[in-house]
């Protein structure tokens, strides 16, 4: 049996593992480690070679899930000031990344469900997920016959341990457009399709009439890729462009992506790459769970995520369960260069799970 240690020294333990886009399974183990030493039933589940999503539980019933993903976004050692892997802890900052998103979080996690059942409690589920960053990949995979239905769903992901009863939609959607080629010296016998597909990529950029919501703000668009060309010296007869678009209540996949072709201003192919919705959860059916969330550090009214989780996905397969969204990771650190979390929010994350584990178990 291994020595439990703290969630923060988990949590550094994490970060030192290299989970960039792929290979989360070594972190997998390492949290599987830790849950089956304090008694869960943990399975496996390697859809692919080193990626693994973990499903672990106690209990014959499991009103509560806690979850995480393991994954992380790249990090390009040649512009961060130290190792992106260095896990340590300097001036309060647990540094590295994957820090914050979210690799804290999944620590208080796993400490909080492994405390919790060390000390009698049932109840409980663990999943931890690779591939969120890519569109909740891991967590589409998951057997529907290994998740146990849940009430309450605690997604850890990064909010300074503040209270978030919602996250917007995503819909990545592709444009591709068609041109005629020519040569590079004379492009006034083709049509550049690159570069109808950046003018629309401009026109989208800059549109600021998207459906509003008074919880979760405004629908936005971040035009964040285009391929086009073969060449420098032929002209691009195909284009494409890639889109990201975070929906909120009152707005759907249909009319935002009918609005992003009207905005384009050229005749295109359109392609969902990812479709996730909302969530949105009513604050009555979790304020005992709120309540006992404040003991983390985290203070004010419930708030509500631009970025999207897991739950995405999982909420509906748990069943429906009730989504809450709490974590130590610092939100304005993800995907930033010298990522860090704060340090001194990860063990009160995990008191507080716990809390939540003893109070609705």
């Amino acid at each position: 049996m291994t020595t439990p240690g703290t969630a923060l020294d988990l949590a550094c333990e994490l970060v030192r593992l290299d989970t960039r886009g792929s290979g989360e399974r070594v972190a997998a183990d390492l949290a599987a480690n830790r849950l089956e030493d304090a008694g869960l039933t943990v399975a496996m589940h390697e859809t692919r070679p080193g990626r693994a999503n973990l499903v672990a539980h106690h209990g014959d019933e499991t009103p509560v899930t806690l979850t995480g993903h393991l994954d992380t976004v790249p990090a390009d050692e040649a512009v961060w000031s130290f190792d992106p892997l260095a896990g340590d802890v300097v001036d309060g900052r647990l540094r590295g990344r994957g820090a914050s998103d979210m690799k804290a979080g999944v620590a208080a996690a796993v400490v909080a469900a492994a405390e919790h059942v060390r000390a009698g409690g049932t109840g409980v589920q663990v999943v931890l997920t690779f591939g969120e960053e890519t569109g909740c990949e891991g967590a589409r995979e998951i057997p529907a016959d290994a998740l146990r239905p849940s009430g309450t769903l605690l997604v850890a992901e990064p909010t300074a341990n503040r209270v978030v009863l919602g996250h917007k939609g995503v819909l990545w959607l592709v444009l591709h457009a068609r041109g005629v080629p020519a040569h590079g010296s004379r492009p006034d016998l083709g049509h550049n399709a690159l570069v109808d597909l950046a003018r629309a990529a401009v026109r989208i950029h800059e549109h600021d009439a998207w459906p509003t919501s008074s919880t979760h703000g405004a629908t936005t668009a971040n035009v964040g890729m285009m391929r086009a060309g073969v060449q420098p010296n032929v002209v691009p007869d195909r284009a494409a462009l890639t889109v990201d678009l975070r929906l909120v209540p009152g707005d759907t996949a249909d009319a935002a992506e009918a609005t992003v072709v009207d905005l384009a201003g050229v005749p295109v192919e359109t392609e969902r790459l990812v479709e996730l919705p909302l969530i949105d959860t009513d604050p009555g059916r979790v304020a005992r769970a709120v309540d006992l969330l404040g003991g983390g550090g985290g203070r004010g009214e419930p708030q509500y995520a631009t970025y999207f989780t897991d739950a995405s996905v999982l909420a509906g397969a748990l069943g429906g369960a009730d989504t809450i969204v709490c974590g130590p990771g610092e939100p304005e650190q993800c995907h930033v260069t010298d990522e860090w979390a704060p340090a001194g929010l990860v063990d009160p994350a995990a008191a507080a799970y716990r809390q939540v584990l003893a109070a609705l178990t």
